[in-house]
């Protein structure tokens, strides 16, 4: 008969090391923020201006209709709807315009940080991550949302998939993210508010916080995240070792 073999209880000392080797193995060394509904309340602004300018080819959206577009680059966002309702003169760059144009003048006038961006960001740096902004929104939008918040200085990088030859949810951008801040995706960490985000940070084998827009959050897509939060002021420790476990 075999006797049980007992499990010696590890000492304080050897838990440390076991903790740290841990960490060392799941490390992650950059941190990829989503700008629009991450950094900035923008999703509505989108949605006002894609239900004003699709009506003027015809198209009538409602905001639910525009949920499925969500974390789309607007050239992508166009052709989506081009596919599935066409119109005649098709000119995908003047809607793009006319897009673009509305949300910028809606940023500037009534944008609003979200929760968090200041606290989030402060304790990622405490711990010596790197930090970017990769969005599916073009450089023109990037560059009212920074100016409008003020947080140009707090990134290591600001990267745009209008870059990309594909938008989210191919992980492209945030592959390039990564590579533009000297990380392997692998040890990255991306924030998310749209399952689109999410699923382009996971093919980038990144792990991801998902942070949807309260009417999203039932989505039960959004599972494929390693965590899901209500707001990026609930970032903290106990989050942080979350994650690491992934």
């Amino acid at each position: 008969m075999r006797k049980k073999i007992q499990k010696m209880p590890l000492s304080e000392t050897d838990q440390a090391v076991f903790q740290k080797t841990q960490e060392t193995a799941n490390s992650i060394k950059g941190v990829i923020f989503d700008m629009d509904g991450i950094l900035i309340d923008s999703e509505p602004f989108w949605r006002m201006a894609e239900i004003d300018v699709f009506k003027s080819v015809g198209i009538q959206l409602t905001e639910n209709m525009c949920l499925e577009t969500m974390g789309l680059r607007v050239d992508e966002i166009i052709n989506y709807w081009y596919r599935r309702q066409p119109w005649k003169n098709f000119v995908s760059g003047q809607l793009d315009k006319a897009i673009v144009d509305a949300v910028i003048e809606q940023i500037l006038l009534n944008g609003e940080a979200k929760e968090g961006i200041e606290k989030s960001i402060k304790y990622f740096k405490g711990k010596g991550l790197k930090t970017a902004l990769a969005s599916s929104s073009s450089y023109r939008i990037i560059q009212a949302v920074i100016k409008r918040l003020g947080i140009a200085e707090k990134f290591d990088c600001i990267y745009s998939a209008e870059e990309e030859e594909y938008g989210k949810p191919h992980p492209g951008v945030y592959i390039s993210t990564a590579r533009k801040l000297l990380v392997d995706p692998s040890e990255c960490l991306a924030i998310e508010d749209s399952f689109n985000g999410v699923l382009a940070a996971k093919a980038a084998r990144m792990r991801c916080i998902a942070i949807p827009e309260n009417f999203t959050r039932i989505d039960p897509r959004f599972i494929i995240a390693d965590i899901t939060l209500s707001s990026l002021s609930k970032v903290r420790e106990k989050v942080w070792k979350q994650i690491l476990q992934h």
